[in-house]
Order: C-alpha cells, then sequence, then structure tokens
C-alpha cells in the first residue's frame, strides 16, 4: 500500500470535500489524516490517504479531473520519525509581522519539530487594535528539557510583546 498526502486548494464552495473524498474511495484509497480549513475566501486541505501500489497512477489521474480543486499528490514513502516528548504552545500579543519567524528560529536552534501549528488573528478588546493568536504541538528532541524551550521562549516574548503558556 502507498500512502500519499494530497495538498488540495480551490475557491472556497459546497461539494469540494465530498469530490475529493469521492476521488479517493472511487480508487480503493482509504482517507487516514486531514486538516482543512478556509482561508480568504479559499479552501484549503492537507489530506493523507493509503490506497494500493497499482492504484496509484489512477488516482493522480483522477485528482487531476477535479476541475476547479487543484490537488498535489506527494508521496509520503519513509515513516514519520515522531520519537521525543510533546509539548502545546499557546501564544497571543498584538498582531505584527514576523512573529512566527522568530518563535520558529527559536524553536529551530534548539531542535524543536513543530507538528502542528494554527494561528489567527482577531479584534482586541475594546477596539485595541488586531491580537495575533498562535496554537502549537511542538516535539523536542532528546536531550531538550521543557525548561531550556521555556527559557528561550521567555526570552523573545518580550521583545515580541506576547505572552506565551508552555504545557
Amino acid at each position: 500500500m502507498a500512502k500519499l498526502v494530497l495538498t488540495a486548494v480551490a475557491d472556497d464552495r459546497e461539494g469540494l470535500v465530498a469530490a475529493l473524498a469521492s476521488a479517493v474511495a472511487d480508487h480503493g484509497g482509504n482517507w487516514l489524516e486531514s486538516e482543512m480549513a478556509r482561508l480568504a475566501g479559499k479552501f484549503a486541505g492537507i489530506v493523507l490517504v493509503e490506497v494500493d501500489d497499482a492504484k496509484v497512477d489512477e488516482l493522480v489521474d483522477a485528482m487531476d479531473e477535479l476541475g476547479a480543486l487543484e490537488v498535489r499528490v506527494t508521496r509520503a514513502d519513509a515513516p514519520a520519525d515522531a520519537d521525543g516528548d510533546h509539548l502545546s504552545l499557546h501564544l497571543v500579543g498584538q498582531d505584527r509581522p514576523g512573529i512566527v519567524r522568530e518563535v520558529a528560529r527559536t524553536l529551530a536552534g534548539l531542535g524543536i519539530t513543530i507538528d502542528e501549528l494554527a494561528t489567527d488573528t482577531v479584534a482586541a478588546p475594546m477596539g485595541d487594535g488586531t491580537l495575533f493568536e498562535a496554537d502549537a504541538r511542538i516535539r523536542l528532541p532528546e536531550g531538550v528539557e521543557p525548561d531550556a524551550v521555556r527559557e528561550a521562549l521567555e526570552a523573545i516574548a518580550t521583545e515580541l510583546m506576547v505572552d506565551l503558556d508552555l504545557a
């Protein structure tokens, strides 16, 4: 069996997930995991499917025939390395360019992998600008302690003017 990662983007409208799911099922594929969202009027999704090796080319061709739904197919042959302790990170502060870059650089500098990341901007209470919020699930490599992560993030939190919570 082949594992494939499907990344899909289109102008948002009804039936996109149904079309994608039908194409997978029609070719004997099994829908394993997915994340989907509506962003700025666009549908964006990423799906992990499993399909018989003999049907991979047929499924790829079917993805090309979905019309307005642009789908990129990538083989996921290597098993994901998911060793390490996981932590949850929550960040909130006044929105400004560079927040994700600085947090990601800090985590990468410690060898930390970001397994999941969700961000949003919301109106601040009492009309005081825009807040940036991020929730992440991070994976620590062997030898990196949570306290080291906390210290590294706290060192940039003041500069970024954000509050961080690591659990």
